[in-house]
């Protein structure tokens, strides 16, 4: 008979077959349904490496603002399902440093501050924090979705594709806008709550050395069984949904919500100028006024009328 093995031999060896025998890990499970972990491990190889836009946009705007403006407001975040929307926010004292302050504990990248001044004029900030840069606009021609009432209308929550005139090609400063533009307004890729399609477009188009906004469905003919007829793509138009609003770029900076000035608008004209110039006017037609009386009663002094030979006709 051959000799027994000692315990520990006997344990060492079945050590041995169980680590050789090692199941496979259970993959990682999500709402997508089951994630393997190919792609986890070549990512941490470096062979294949891809950008993951994770861009969060802060909205909010200052106090007293105007009820069309706040509708503006709220009609740029619906648009905008990578945003979030704070409280107000006090515009005259040390905006910047407080308005980064929030960006941070959001965990922002970016932010939009609607800034209502006198009840009357809005200024639109974009800024990148917490290093900027940062723009300054005027918001102009002003028209929200309640307004408007358009016939379009496309899906909350879906990416839109981003149109942009051959004019920002031009100047610097219109590159530069151009790509802020398109960091702010672009929507990450399967961002949780944006749907995986795109069925509008947001344009923006320079005219007058302003940048206009317009936002369009794209509708295509469908069938009665909701399939696209044949060409039907040909047959592709848009329709306006709305807002509509126009920015004057005023200045931009090299921080955030502040710094050096890397570029200023020299056509810019601010609306207390305008005002200025129309009240000057309406004065200027008083003043007209009150010089035309005083010319009529010098010629009437230096020019008096004869008398009147049957004036004290009848007074007996």
């Amino acid at each position: 008979m051959g000799k027994k093995r000692k315990h520990s031999e006997a344990e060492a060896a079945t050590r041995e077959k169980k680590e050789e025998e090692v199941a496979p890990e259970r993959p990682k499970r999500t709402l997508s349904g089951w994630k393997e972990k190919k792609d986890d491990q070549v990512n941490q190889t470096g062979s294949t490496t891809f950008f993951r836009n994770k861009e969060k946009v802060l909205v909010t705007c200052s106090r007293r603002i105007s009820y069309r403006y706040r509708h503006l407001m709220l009609n740029v975040v619906d648009l905008l399902p990578h945003c979030k929307k704070d409280n107000k926010v006090e515009s005259k004292s040390s905006n910047g440093a407080t308005l980064n302050e929030l960006v941070d504990l959001k965990s922002c990248s970016s932010c939009m501050f609607f800034e209502c001044r006198k009840g009357k004029d809005l200024y639109l900030w974009m800024s990148k924090c917490p290093n900027g840069p940062s723009v300054k606009f005027l918001v102009n021609a002003v028209h929200t979705m309640e307004e408007l009432k358009l016939t379009g209308n496309h899906l909350k929550g879906s990416r839109p594709i981003l149109t942009f005139s051959s004019n920002f090609d031009k100047d610097a400063h219109w590159k530069l806008l151009k790509e802020m533009i398109t960091q702010i307004f672009g929507i990450p890729k399967e961002h949780r709550k944006s749907k995986p399609y795109h069925d509008h477009v947001f344009v923006f188009s320079i005219v007058d050395d302003h940048i206009w906004f317009r936002n369009y469905q794209i509708s295509v003919p469908h069938n009665e069984s909701d399939k696209i007829a044949r060409g039907g793509l040909d047959k592709m138009t848009l329709v306006e949904v709305g807002p509509r609003f126009c920015l004057n770029p005023i200045k931009i900076f090299g921080g955030s919500f502040g710094g050096p000035t890397l570029y200023e608008n020299p056509f810019y004209i601010s609306p207390n100028q305008i005002r200025a110039l129309e009240k000057k006017k309406k004065a200027g037609h008083y003043v007209k006024k009150v010089k035309a009386k005083t010319r009529r009663k010098m010629h009437e002094l230096d020019n008096p009328l004869e008398a009147d030979e049957f004036s004290e006709m009848w007074k007996e």
